[in-house]
């Protein structure tokens, strides 16, 4: 978070939030901005005495005595928001914002200073140049700064509106995207691994919920590799305030697969599996897609063969938000995000345990169905269907309410 002022000096009353893709929308505006503000409440659930008041280009917040720097982090994560700044409100009286301006520039620590005036009420009667010089002024005769119009340390923004002016030292940047919820839900096959927690981040960004699904074969794989999976499902949460994950018991199941397929094969009915279970209970939750981490060519599963067979067996979409992304530009992300160290944690899931030696990379439907029809699949995957468990995570343990 970059914080041009020290924050014990200033004592803000708002923030505005700015947004971004969502001007783009047309009639569907009013829509996203709702959506926008929803998400913002629960984001900040735990900070009661704020208020809010929604414009149609901005997202005001009412401190009410919080500490800004406490809600910014948490502000961050809320997609839809192309920027935020903290801010002081006056009245729009020239004589009110130059005395908040040269308030502002007493408090700061900088020697640079720029203004920057937007005149969104154009019956002002002193126009943007006019503020910008009259509250220039102010601040070189009444402080040893300077003008520096090219990389300023004090870079002071006034918005001036009808009957309030809005005065913003900082500009933070925000997480973009749309906001989470509004272009319905999907459901993220959820590994231990690296790139399953950065195309939960992708779909989120893009305006859609995510719920996860998890596939765990104890004794084989342990409850501290569970566990992993919940707290990548917990950071994520952070960007869109809940995740709901089903624990699929996958154990006999996957014994099955070992017992009457040939092991070259064996990863290959594991996916189709998965993905049979994974659009039955996507179908049950209201889930449009199914979704994962899948990237071409870094497994065996994960060539284009095995991904067209594999893909047989369901007719609803499966997106794969990092499908053409390297191993290096996942990582990068993960780091980003905050899901990289706990992906790389030594727990080992159900994809992994019973890797055989030399997977099958180019596999046909016809000779995967050929072993499927060897055993009764069909009552083992409703007996996983039957047999879930939901974990409900949010980004903060103590908090039970649930937000779906």
């Amino acid at each position: 978070m970059n914080i041009e002022l020290n924050h014990d000096t200033i004592t803000y009353d708002h923030i505005l939030v700015r947004y971004g893709e969502l001007s783009t929308k047309g009639k569907n505006k009013n829509e996203f901005i709702k959506r926008l503000l929803t998400n913002i409440k629960n984001a900040l659930r735990a900070y009661t005495a704020l208020t809010y008041e929604k414009t149609h280009d901005r997202i005001y917040i009412l401190l009410n005595g919080c500490d800004p720097y406490e809600i910014a982090p948490v502000l961050e994560k809320v997609f839809g928001i192309s920027s935020f700044s903290f801010a002081i409100k006056v009245n729009s009286e020239m004589e009110d914002i130059r005395k908040a301006a040269m308030e502002v520039a007493l408090r700061s620590n900088a020697k640079t200073f720029k203004i920057e005036t937007k005149r969104h009420y154009k019956l002002f009667p002193f126009i943007s140049d006019e503020i910008n010089r009259a509250v220039a002024g102010d601040i070189l005769k009444g402080t040893p700064m300077k003008v520096d119009v090219h990389e300023p340390e004090l870079l002071l923004r006034i918005e001036v509106r009808q009957f309030d002016t809005y005065l913003m030292p900082n500009k933070i940047k925000g997480a973009g995207g749309y906001p989470t919820g509004i272009g319905g839900k999907s459901l993220l096959m959820l590994s231990g691994g690296i790139d399953s927690p950065v195309a939960a981040y992708l779909m989120m960004k893009r305006g859609i919920t995510v719920e996860c699904i998890h596939y765990a074969s104890p004794p084989y794989t342990s409850t501290r590799a569970q566990q992993k999976v919940l707290d990548l499902a917990r950071i994520v949460s952070a960007y869109q305030g809940h995740v709901r994950v089903h624990i699929v018991p996958f154990t006999e199941l996957q014994l099955a697969i070992y017992k009457h397929c040939d092991e070259s094969y064996a990863i290959t009915i594991m996916r189709r599996m998965m993905y049979r279970i994974a659009e039955r209970l996507a179908q049950k939750q209201n889930c449009k897609a199914i979704v994962n981490g899948e990237s071409i060519g870094q497994v065996a599963s994960q060539t284009l063969d095995s991904i067209s067979c594999i893909n047989a067996v369901v007719d609803m979409p499966v997106i794969r938000p990092v499908v053409t992304m390297d191993k290096l530009e996942i990582i990068d992300l993960a780091e980003k995000i905050g899901t990289y160290k706990t992906s790389i944690q030594p727990f080992e899931d159900c994809c992994t345990i019973f890797t055989p030696k030399n997977p099958v990379t180019r596999p046909t439907r016809e000779k995967a169905e050929r072993f499927e029809s060897r055993f009764d699949f069909e009552s083992l995957v409703n007996e996983c269907i039957e047999n879930i468990e939901i974990v409900d995570v949010y980004p903060v343990k103590e908090i039970e309410e649930d937000l779906f």
